[in-house]
C-alpha cells in the first residue's frame, strides 16, 4: 500500500450493539494497514457506543439519519479518500488495494459488488440484480460501500439532507464528476432487513420506493412509507 491514498472508513450506527463488535473487529486489519476508522452514532439507546469506542479511531455523535451521520464522519475524517460502510456490511480483504487501483486508473469514486449473506437463492438473485443495475446505471446503493475522493465528495455536495435515497442522490451528483468504478470485489451485507420483514415484501417495497423516487416523490414521504412497510 506504499504510496496509495489513505482511506477513512465512516460507519454510521444506530442501536447496533448486537453486531457492531464483530463488524468493527473485522476492520482492524484495515486500521493496521493505515486506514482510519470513524464510527458515527445517531443516538443509540443500547451499548453501541461503548462497544464501538475501543475499536475505532474516533467515535462521533450526530443527529439520527445516515446522511447526517456520514456527513459528520466525512467532516472529521483526516484522509483524502472516504469509504462509507454500513454497520452490517463487511469489506473484502483486498478492499484498500482495490480502491487504490480504481483511483489510480482515473476514477473519482466507486463502489463494490455486493453479496447478501445467508440469503438463499432469492437474495442471491437480488444481489446479482443490484450489481447489474448499478453497473448499467452508474448508481450505487449504500449496501455497496460507496467510496470517493474527498474533493469529489465535496464537489458533489456531500450526502443531501434527505430522509431516504441519500446514496442514490449522491451517486447522481458524483456521476457528473466521474464514471464510477464498479469493483468486482464483493462486500458482504446482512440479510437481516429482508428476514425481519419478509423477503418478497421487502424486495417489492424497495423497488417501489426507488421507482417513486426516480419519478420525483418526496424522500420524506418515502421514508415514512418505508418505516410503515417495515412495521
Amino acid at each position: 500500500m506504499s504510496g496509495a491514498p489513505r482511506v477513512s472508513i465512516v460507519v454510521p450506527a444506530l442501536d447496533e450493539a448486537a453486531g457492531i463488535g464483530a463488524s468493527l473487529a473485522a476492520l482492524q486489519a484495515f486500521r493496521a494497514a493505515g486506514a482510519e476508522l470513524i464510527v458515527v452514532d445517531g443516538g443509540s439507546r443500547d451499548a453501541t457506543r461503548a462497544i464501538a469506542a475501543p475499536l475505532a479511531d474516533r467515535l462521533l455523535e450526530a443527529p439520527r439519519g445516515r446522511a447526517s451521520q456520514m456527513n459528520a464522519g466525512a467532516a472529521e475524517a483526516r484522509s483524502d479518500v472516504l469509504l462509507f460502510l454500513h454497520a452490517d456490511t463487511l469489506l473484502p480483504p483486498d478492499a484498500l488495494e482495490a480502491i487504490a487501483a480504481a483511483l489510480a486508473a482515473g476514477r473519482e469514486w466507486g463502489r463494490f459488488d455486493v453479496t447478501i449473506a445467508g440469503g438463499g437463492a432469492l437474495l442471491s438473485l437480488v444481489a446479482a440484480m443490484m450489481n447489474a443495475r448499478s453497473r448499467l446505471t452508474g448508481i450505487a446503493t449504500g449496501d455497496q460501500a460507496i467510496f470517493a475522493r474527498r474533493e469529489a465528495f465535496e464537489r458533489a455536495g456531500r450526502f443531501p439532507a434527505i430522509a431516504l435515497m441519500e446514496d442514490v442522490a449522491l451517486s447522481r451528483a458524483l456521476k457528473r464528476i466521474s464514471r464510477p468504478a464498479c469493483l468486482r470485489e464483493r462486500v458482504v451485507t446482512s440479510a437481516r432487513r429482508w428476514r425481519r420483514h419478509g423477503t418478497v415484501r421487502t424486495i417489492v417495497l424497495m423497488w417501489w420506493l426507488r421507482l417513486a423516487y426516480a419519478l420525483g416523490a418526496d424522500p420524506g414521504a418515502l421514508a415514512r412509507r418505508y418505516d410503515a412497510g417495515r412495521a
